[in-house]
């Protein structure tokens, strides 16, 4: 395991409520938050990793287009050269524009079970849903299958 990731405070919100965090450090080396995102998600552990992004102008940039946390992010994930983990459509396209990787909640389970982390996927989504997690048939019924269930 040698990878490091910058989160949004979704991700880390949704594993929180279904008691999943530990998904994260068993997938990264080292997961990077933006002050704005810690500030969001309001929680501390030894896993997670506060960085400011250096480029302020970029980020005042994207948050015409993004909230701050998610603004953040991104051009944290673009300074550090890593994938960025994110929901919210606006912040994916914002992401690919800039050519930054992302991945999504789903795509982060998925990832989990591919590596044997996780057994399943379907609880975890069912219970994101019943948390108030809006996720669509559609996506929901791609990441199933691409687990297999």
């Amino acid at each position: 395991m040698s990878e490091i990731v910058v989160s949004d405070s979704t991700c880390l919100i949704g594993l929180q409520r279904i008691r999943r965090l530990e998904v994260l450090p068993s997938l990264f080396e080292r997961i990077w938050i933006p002050p704005a995102v810690a500030e969001e998600f309001g929680q501390s552990f030894a896993w997670l990793h506060i960085k400011a992004p250096l480029n302020t102008d970029l980020v005042e940039s994207f948050q015409t287009m993004v909230d701050r946390g998610e603004a953040a992010a991104i051009a944290l994930a673009r300074e550090l050269k890593c994938e960025v983990i994110l929901d919210d459509r606006r912040a994916r396209r914002l992401a690919a524009t800039h050519h930054v990787p992302h991945l999504g909640l789903l795509g982060l389970l998925l990832r989990a079970k591919q590596k044997g982390n996780i057994d399943v996927i379907r609880p975890a989504v069912e219970a994101l849903r019943s948390q108030g997690f809006f996720l669509s048939d559609q996506v929901i019924a791609e990441a199933l299958r691409r687990a297999g269930e």
